[in-house]
């Protein structure tokens, strides 16, 4: 309680900005090395050849996945207020109608919900929709492409590299007081 004195407050607007930031300069600085770690995984038979410049799949998915995972970090209300900036600012990101963005990261939170029934962890959800959106399986051994599913080495590698696009919300409140 009284560590919270001396935290620095912080407005939700804010906590969107730094969301934006941190996502954006996250996956531009490291889907280069990201996409030859995914070309490289020796669980596949070919080589996948994702671009350094393909990295439009991998941002939403991280942007979905970590508004999906807000909820959980945040008190109710607080955490709509926050999207609702961040939306916002997607837009003019985008330079697109902010219900275009609301639609298409529905689309992806639908996806995910889809691909890891029944299962309703977002970290795995993250990597199976990378997995499934860049078209991975047709890269992997027979057994597991004729399965239409991730090799769970292969799956496993993935899910340690998606964790660090996780934003640590529970850190970032022990430094800072949300304030609306």
């Amino acid at each position: 309680m009284i560590a919270s004195l001396w935290k620095k407050k912080i407005s939700e607007e804010k906590v969107a900005n730094i969301f934006i930031n941190t996502v954006f300069e996250l996956v531009d600085k490291s889907f280069p090395d990201v996409s030859e770690v995914i070309n490289s995984d020796p669980e596949f038979v070919r080589r996948p050849n994702i671009q350094p410049d393909q990295s439009d799949i991998f941002l939403l998915t991280i942007i979905a996945g970590n508004l999906k995972l807000l909820s959980k970090d945040f008190i109710e209300g607080k955490d709509d207020r926050i999207k609702e900036h961040i939306y916002a600012k997607l837009a003019k990101v985008f330079d697109i109608d902010e219900s275009e963005v609301r639609q298409t990261i529905k689309g992806y939170h639908d996806y995910m919900a889809k691909i890891n029934y029944p299962s309703k962890n977002v970290h795995y959800a993250m990597s199976k929709t990378i997995f499934f959106k860049y078209g991975l399986n047709e890269y992997q051994k027979e057994y597991f492409k004729n399965l239409n599913t991730p090799n769970p080495i292969f799956l496993k590698h993935l899910d340690e590299l998606v964790e660090q696009f996780i934003i640590n919300w529970e850190d970032f409140q022990e430094k800072y007081k949300i304030t609306d």
